[in-house]
């Protein structure tokens, strides 16, 4: 058996184990956390460019 082989039978094991692990509501909590944590950053950058021009 190849290096190569072994390397991409591990990587595709690994990947399926944690395809199988998570769920619909990870991936929703996920998604919910990004999107709030993009719009922070947006409301904070703007909050300062507007203290930074007084």
């Amino acid at each position: 058996m190849k290096t190569n082989e072994i390397r991409a039978g591990t990587l595709g094991g690994t990947l399926c184990s944690l395809w199988a692990s998570i769920t619909l509501g990870d991936l929703l909590q996920t998604v919910i956390m990004a999107a709030l944590g993009t719009l922070v950053s947006y409301a904070m950058s703007q909050w300062l460019q507007k203290r930074a021009k007084k």
